[in-house]
């Protein structure tokens, strides 16, 4: 990237930042609503991962210092129910068409495979240590599972390949590190690995099984992403300094950084109106959501700063239901919560 081209960046953003905007022009005109708080009693310590349950208006929430999956009813705005017995939850799938809820904790090394109707455990994957991120390819019924690393007391990691219909446990492909993110193109071709530790983005090809590129991420510890098919982008967040930036998903060449929230937890993006989410607050007294404007491929803007809660790291977008969920933990005198967003024009 060139020098002039980031110092217009800075500059445009730090103007954003520093604006005067009146309390009620800011709600009038803010990008995203707060529709709706929905406590999650007794839940405790840091939240991880989420999926949705679009027919059931189920949101499935990873309880990670909880040792439990959580589970919220949508269309009743409420907690629902609380299932128990996990080591650091983490990764989490809703595979409607197979009736299953995938989830994965790292502490004990499993995968559990759960009915999605009544929530029933059907099946244990025994994997090593580090299980977290879950992708699902629907073309070929494949689970993606980013583990190992130093979890597992290597000094590489895995993304293991787990058979849905079935449950078993195909093999693994080989990565640089513990993944911190895994990504698929619509065909399911391509996976998009994250390596935080060494600041990289690996590029497997799913049928070969095999890393076919590694590229440089210009900032350091690149924890979440979002990927969008039709420009050819990635949306790479990264910890230290937090930026959201932007990749072309052929070559890896970096396209613009904008800086983005403390404490980056959730990457999302929003296609019907071209916007980047970015939550975060983890490990802060203070969360935001960072909502940046597509203009095009290789233009984007900083449109806004939406305050959330403490430690408020983790989110979900979800384009069917047109809401963006962020999980609040228990922080203080207030309980935990999914902080229940609506896009606004």
């Amino acid at each position: 990237m060139k020098a002039a081209k980031k110092l217009i960046v800075s500059v445009s953003a730090l103007l954003f930042l520093c604006a005067p905007v009146s309390k009620t022009n800011a709600q009038e005109n803010a990008p995203l609503r707060l529709a709706q708080t929905i406590p999650m009693p007794n839940v405790k310590g840091r939240i991880d991962h989420m999926d949705v349950d679009v027919k059931g208006k189920r949101l499935f929430v990873a309880g990670l210092e909880n040792g439990s999956l959580e589970v919220v009813d949508l269309a009743a705005g409420k907690w629902s129910k609380s299932i128990p017995g996990f080591k650091k939850t983490q990764g989490v799938a809703y595979i409607p068409s197979l009736n299953k809820v995938f989830v994965a904790s790292g502490d004990d090394g499993m995968l559990r495979v759960f009915r999605g109707d009544n929530l029933e455990l059907l099946d244990s994957i025994k994997l090593e240590l580090g299980p977290n991120r879950v992708t699902y390819d629907p073309h070929t019924s494949i689970l993606y599972v980013g583990y190992g690393g130093k979890d597992a007391g290597k000094d590489y990691g895995e993304v293991g390949i787990i058979d849905a219909k079935t449950d078993r446990h195909l093999g693994d492909i080989k990565v640089d590190a513990h993944p911190s993110e895994l990504l698929s193109n619509k065909s399911g071709k391509t996976l998009y690995v994250f390596i935080g530790v060494s600041s990289k983005v690996q590029v497997v090809d799913t049928q070969k099984r095999e890393v076919v590129s590694t590229w440089p991420v210009s900032s350091q510890r690149n924890g979440d992403g979002a990927f969008e098919e039709k420009t050819q982008r990635l949306f790479v967040g990264t910890r230290t300094p937090p930026q959201m930036i932007v990749m072309d998903s052929n070559t890896g060449n970096g396209v613009l950084s904008l800086p983005t929230v403390e404490g980056m937890d959730g990457v999302y993006f929003n296609a019907a109106q071209k916007r980047i989410y970015v939550s975060g607050g983890r490990d802060n007294d203070v969360g935001y959501v960072f909502i940046y404007q597509q203009k095009d491929a290789d233009h984007y803007d900083l449109i806004g700063k939406i305050p959330t809660r403490a430690g408020a790291g983790t989110s979900f977008w979800s384009p069917e239901l047109n809401r963006y969920y962020v999980a609040a933990p228990a922080h203080d005198n207030e309980e935990a919560a999914i902080l229940v967003f609506e896009p606004q024009p």
